[in-house]
């Protein structure tokens, strides 16, 4: 926790450890808004610096990624798409995982990249995780671009209830948030994390409504696939979007309490290994 005294000519800040969510200072977070940032614009100026194609990498990826689910998923397995032509079905599910998926993978390394400033400087080290958090947003954006023209291309109105993905984006960062920084602070004590977070992130999406619908999930296990907080996000981008028939309901609830839980218990982990991250890092 820090604490600011400020007299006439000194300006004095106190360290002291902290020890779980109790002792959490969002307003010191805000108080260190600029630090924030300037490590998102940082992290975005670097994710391009030395590339031909620069930002039209947030294109290609989910692009790519789409035509090749369309190809064996959608003409070659004829997996059923909620009568929604297979690339848009897939390619609304794609933008929100992949801000998911870059989110948690920069998250949980965000200590262990950043070790030189843990060592020699304080600022509230929730700071990292939640700026490589952010700077996703930047590539998520661009890419919607793209999803709003397939929408074009193929004549699927847009929905009255289209708004709703501003509801639907959070969830799926504050589950990010949450993984990440369970991951972030083991992966300070134990490496391995970094090595097994590629397998981890690649059965998350086979588990994920990604390639096909929720609506296969047999109903007696609708509940239990709920757990998953990824599923919501997904189901509830497509219904969104495009008015596919898995909207909110129950399983929703159950999938926002899960990620509530996992962002709670995960700040107070990382706030309980904070004070070793500067020694063993």
């Amino acid at each position: 926790m820090t604490t600011s005294r400020t007299g006439t000519e000194l300006s004095l800040t106190v360290v002291r450890p902290s020890h779980g969510w109790m002792h959490l200072n969002l307003g010191e977070l805000w108080q260190y808004r600029e630090l924030i940032g300037f490590f998102i614009w940082r992290d975005i100026k670097v994710r391009y610096k030395q590339t031909l194609l620069g930002a039209a990498w947030a294109i290609i990826q989910p692009v790519f990624t789409m035509v090749v689910f369309s190809l064996f998923f959608g003409k070659l397995a004829k997996v059923p798409s909620d009568n929604v032509p297979y690339p848009i079905f897939s390619y609304a599910a794609l933008l929100p995982w992949q801000l998911f998926a870059k989110a948690l993978n920069d998250a949980s390394r965000s200590l262990v990249g950043g070790r030189n400033m843990l060592t020699k400087v304080y600022f509230p080290r929730l700071i990292l995780p939640l700026a490589s958090l952010l700077g996703g947003l930047v590539d998520f954006a661009i890419a919607f671009l793209v999803l709003l023209g397939m929408m074009w291309y193929y004549r699927v109105p847009l929905t009255p209830q289209a708004w709703t993905v501003l509801l639907f984006l959070p969830l799926a960062l504050l589950t990010a948030l949450g993984v990440g920084l369970w991951l972030a602070a083991l992966n300070v004590l134990y490496r391995d994390v970094g090595y097994a977070l590629p397998f981890l992130t690649q059965a998350w999406m086979f588990i994920t409504p990604i390639v096909y619908s929720s609506t296969l999930v047999p109903e007696k296990w609708r509940m239990v696939y709920a757990l998953n907080p990824m599923a919501g996000v997904i189901n509830g981008f497509r219904w969104a979007l495009l008015d596919t028939p898995t909207g909110p309901d129950a399983s929703m609830a159950i999938s926002i309490a899960v990620a509530l839980v996992v962002l709670v218990s995960g700040v107070f982990f990382f706030r309980r290994m904070e004070r070793m991250f500067a020694d063993v890092v």
